[in-house]
């Protein structure tokens, strides 16, 4: 397993880093509610506006 994980070293640092991608992950998970609720209602200048005033 040692093996493995020094091959991989790159990722296993990525894991001990302070930052993460929590904060878009929230807005790439709203965009996609709002276009599963839009889907097949209008198109995208409509989605974009929701998008930019939600």
């Amino acid at each position: 397993m040692a093996s493995h994980i020094d091959r991989d070293r790159d990722a296993v640092i990525g894991l001990t880093l302070p930052w993460n991608s929590g904060v878009v992950e929230g807005h790439v998970n709203r965009i996609r509610m709002l276009k599963r609720q839009m889907f097949g209602r209008a198109g995208f200048t409509l989605l974009r506006k929701r998008v930019l005033l939600a």
